[in-house]
């Protein structure tokens, strides 16, 4: 895993933002799909830090993730 402060426009990636995110501008993640990787950011901080971390890692924290919501 690794953080990487890049502009987004270097980056290419098409961003996604939970549909549980509310129009108030609150605390919100996006994600995006990489050729290998999956990466997080503040969706507050559009050229900020970017969290990348490999489709094997990203599929283990949904799967965490999602028994914990139950």
């Amino acid at each position: 895993m690794s953080i990487k402060k890049a502009p987004v426009t270097e980056l290419e990636l098409a961003w996604f933002k939970s549909s549980y995110s509310g129009a108030e501008g609150g605390e919100c993640v996006e994600v995006a799909a990489a050729e290998d990787a999956v990466c997080v950011r503040d969706s507050k901080v559009l050229g900020g830090p970017v969290l990348t971390m490999s489709r094997g890692a990203w599929a283990g924290f949904i799967g965490v993730a999602a028994d914990r919501a139950v």
